[in-house]
């Protein structure tokens, strides 16, 4: 019945000393492993904040939010302002091509209006 107990149960029994070392590997594999990602994570995060602070001036998270929104409105105002010259552009071409459109189908003198 002894082996249908968890394995933390299962612990508790004494164990040989190579059984213990061969946890005590696991277990300091495990930590140095949690410890290079710890590691490699700051040094990213003192990167990601480096490359904030030359670009945006600041590595503070709330001001970098608030830089963003400021951002965003912007881009919205252009996008606005691009869509309406496009606008403008399509309605002076359209009546470019109205103008043009008329000219043809009107009475032509052979392009000559001087006589």
């Amino acid at each position: 019945m002894a082996k249908t107990e968890s394995k933390s149960t299962t612990n508790v029994a004494e164990q040989s000393i190579e059984q213990l070392q061969k946890r005590y590997q696991e277990l300091n594999r495990k930590k140095i492993q949690a410890e290079t990602q710890r590691d490699s994570a700051a040094a990213r995060l003192n990167e990601l904040k480096a490359e904030a602070r030359e670009k945006y001036g600041t590595d503070d998270v709330s001001q970098l939010q608030q830089q963003l929104t400021k951002i965003i409105a912007e881009n919205g105002q252009k996008r606005a302002k691009y869509q309406e010259d496009l606008d403008k552009i399509e309605k002076g071409l359209a009546e470019v091509d109205a103008k043009f459109a008329e000219s043809v189908s009107g009475p032509t003198d052979g392009g000559r209006s001087r006589r």
